[in-house]
């Protein structure tokens, strides 16, 4: 049998949340760094104390232990825990349906589902015809509120700390008492986590790097002439926020030296975004080393990485190895399948039996290196170190003290420290390149290059052109560095994940809101009245930059894109091509307008597809979802399968009409209506009225009257595309559009 190479594998897992505040001294408007930090942040590194030799790097973004030292010390709130700690009978009815709207953000089948009282409430909320805050008893709210706070305790804590076991067990009938000792208790680890990662350095157990301050997009900030981009709509031509890329990564490793107690030797760009002026920056900066995605490496190098049908590479040389590029700067690059692999497909399995699935591909990899002519090697998975584990049992321990055990009982492997690694490692591949881009698509075009993403960024420039010109004639002014720190928050890349096409928060208008907010502080401190235009929000962009009817129209529907005079008046809506390519796209653009008698739609399809036979015989559907805005109408949820637990707040709605349109085999095979009963049932209706024509366009004809629509009324619809019942696209996904019958 032939003698092993041994394989090292770092562990690099990314912590971080956004700025959630409005001001330094407010409230946080969303939980997530609260609820994450008595979920992960802890028990992410004391795993390593089951073990004898397993180690593990932590990326800590600066604006995160912020919050953490806010929390801990500053006893801060955000808007989930102030309610906690409210007396019940204090509660208003705008408070209860706060409460009921946020506190079963949790994961359905790991958290609410396993705790019966829990599963109880949400099953009564998600039943409700309508929101109805007397529904709920003062012992519900009061047990709500505890379930949820609860349930978001790692289950090492729950077992390691009796007070918080007999909490969780109690299950019912929670006191005001107890619901003030759970926040306590959470503020109790919160404190211990910052000090435990110091601790855990000098051990030499873990590795603690991190990420310019806010999180921004670097290659954006330094030079966005250098970006590629398709859609310059709305898009400053410089931004000139070079100097800010510098201070935001400066900063931050002085923050980490401060709170860690040893600067970092390595930095995690964020969202994996690098470009050459980059490194030249983290060069510059006395850093050693960074790290990318495979896809940047693949594109850096020109070699293609090939997998078989099990996701094996056939050739992983490349990927286990260290770089150094032409600044000096080394390099490491992750395994991306490895990565999508524990985010998004172990969780649907057996935990032992994924960990041991993992450990198998590891040990694959380890015996293609046989033929390798190097003796070291660097096996990357780099990932979100917070979000996946709620989708496990036991908030992912099972699989992580399986897979660990695996490898410490494993001679042949070893777990690294990764500037050990770089340090002892003498012989770097070099580098000569580095192809800009990130971990999604190889490119930036989830946080620029969409309409409202660039509208984003086009009100952040105006807002730091203002900054810059009242600091040339008012150097001396209070506040500056305050100012300053805004306009640095509204630099994150969080902002512009969520703004536009296609990733939704749920929470979309919370994050428009802190975003313009914050850009409104930076004149509040500079003593100056903020411009209009950040009174407009941006989510009414968010259709794709889609545009309301401008009156009537009466259009020939024939299915023909031969001209669109007659629809000049409608609305209409834009598809992103979102992460997706752009040839999966069924329709590009959809057109909606209305007479005195009929709603009008029409589809605009994609060429492409229409031009390739075999993407033609593909079955597509889409569902119109319409109610009366004006009136009381039997209304029943809608009848789609979410692909994720990720619930939208469009998604909760509920409509009176479904309309239905499915094309297969290069033919519209059905057009069908069905309408809502009491109980939140449908029943087919089918009215004979309704004239659909499909040629290089979908147009319909829709009597209003058909969807219950008199004069005067006004109508709330959407659309989605999906296939077998299953969504894929909400169209809008944050609200609802709306028109007027004359």
């Amino acid at each position: 049998m032939s003698q092993q190479k041994k394989l090292s594998i770092a562990f690099y897992w990314h912590m971080h949340q956004p700025e959630y505040r409005l001001s330094p001294d407010g409230d946080y408007l969303m939980a997530w760094v609260r609820l994450h930090a008595v979920k992960d942040y802890l028990d992410m590194i004391k795993i390593v104390d089951n073990f004898k030799d397993i180690k593990v790097n932590v990326n800590l973004v600066p604006v995160l232990l912020d919050a953490l030292i806010d929390y801990g010390e500053n006893e801060a709130h955000d808007l989930h825990s102030r309610l906690t700690i409210t007396p019940i009978e204090e509660l208003n009815d705008e408070d209860k349906e706060f409460i009921l709207n946020n506190f079963f953000d949790a994961n359905y089948k790991t958290m609410i589902y396993p705790n019966s009282r829990y599963n109880k409430l949400f099953k009564k909320r998600q039943e409700m015809y309508n929101l109805d805050t007397d529904a709920f008893s003062d012992e519900e709210y009061s047990d709500l509120m505890a379930l949820f706070n609860l349930v978001w305790f790692d289950p090492t804590f729950v077992e390691g700390k009796p007070e918080i076991k007999r909490l969780v067990k109690k299950g019912k009938n929670y006191s005001l008492q107890d619901r003030i000792r759970i926040i306590e208790l959470q503020r109790e680890i919160i404190r211990k986590i910052i000090p435990t990662y110091k601790e855990y350095v000098q051990k030499g157990k873990v590795e603690v790097t991190t990420s310019p301050y806010y999180h921004p997009i670097l290659p954006i900030l330094l030079d966005i002439k250098s970006v590629k981009i398709q859609n310059t709509d709305g898009l400053p031509s410089d931004l000139k926020m070079s100097r800010d890329a510098k201070n935001q990564t400066k900063s931050a490793l002085d923050r980490i030296e401060e709170l860690i107690g040893k600067r970092p030797k390595g930095i995690w760009p964020s969202e994996h975004c690098v470009s050459p002026k980059e490194l030249e920056l983290f060069k510059d900066l006395g850093l050693e080393w960074s790290i990318s995605d495979e896809g940047i490496l693949a594109s850096s190098i020109n070699f293609e990485f090939v997998r078989d049908f099990k996701g094996y590479l056939e050739d992983p040389y490349h990927l286990v190895k260290s770089y150094k590029y032409k600044n000096g700067l080394k390099m490491v690059f992750r395994n991306s399948m490895i990565a999508n692999l524990i985010s998004f497909e172990y969780p649907n399995f057996d935990s032992e039996m994924a960990a041991k699935d993992l450990y198998e591909r590891i040990k694959v990899i380890q015996s293609k290196l046989l033929s390798s002519p190097d003796e070291n090697h660097l096996l990357t998975i780099a990932m979100d170190g917070e979000n996946s584990w709620e989708n496990y049992p036991k908030d992912g321990s099972i699989f992580l003290n399986t897979l660990y055990g695996l490898i410490d009982g494993d001679e042949s492997l070893e777990t690294v420290l990764i500037s050990d690694y770089l340090e002892k490692e003498q012989h770097h591949k070099p580098l000569n390149r580095i192809k800009s881009g990130s971990w999604i698509n190889k490119s930036f075009k989830l946080w620029i290059d969409e309409p409202v993403k660039n509208t984003a960024w086009q009100y952040l420039k105006r807002v730091r052109d203002d900054f810059n010109e009242f600091v040339k004639h008012n150097p001396k002014a209070p506040n500056i560095e305050l100012a300053r720190r805004e306009l640095y928050i509204c630099e994150g890349s969080d902002w512009f994940w969520w703004y536009g096409e296609p990733n939704d928060s749920g929470r979309d208008n919370i994050f428009d809101y802190l975003f313009r907010e914050h850009l409104k502080n930076v004149y509040s401190y500079l003593g100056l009245e903020s411009p209009e235009f950040l009174d407009n929000s941006l989510l009414e962009l968010s259709l794709g930059l889609s545009k309301n009817p401008k009156g009537e129209i009466q259009p020939i529907i024939d299915g023909q894109q031969i001209s669109d005079d007659e629809w000049l008046n409608a609305g209409f809506i834009d598809i992103p091509d979102g992460p997706v390519l752009k040839e999966n796209k069924f329709f590009d653009k959809i057109r909606f307008g209305y007479d005195s008698k009929n709603f009008y739609l029409r589809f605009y399809l994609n060429e492409y597809i229409m031009s390739d036979p075999d993407k033609l015989k593909k079955t597509y559907q889409m569902y119109i979802y319409t109610r009366n805005a004006s009136k009381k109408q039997a209304m029943s949820p809608m009848r789609l399968i979410n692909k994720t637990s990720d619930i939208l707040p469009v998604t909760k709605q509920k409509f009176h009409n479904e309309l239905q349109l499915s094309v297969a085999e290069g033919e519209l095979k059905l057009v069908r209506l069905i309408k809502a009963i009491p109980n939140n049932l449908w029943v087919l209706e089918n009215p004979k009225q309704i004239k659909a024509v499909f040629g290089n366009a979908i147009d319909l004809q829709i009597p209003f009257e058909n969807l219950d629509i008199d004069h005067g009324e006004s109508m709330e619809f959407l659309f989605s595309i999906a296939k077998m019942g299953v969504n894929d696209l909400l169209i809008p996904n944050s609200m609802l559009l709306n028109i007027k019958r004359d």
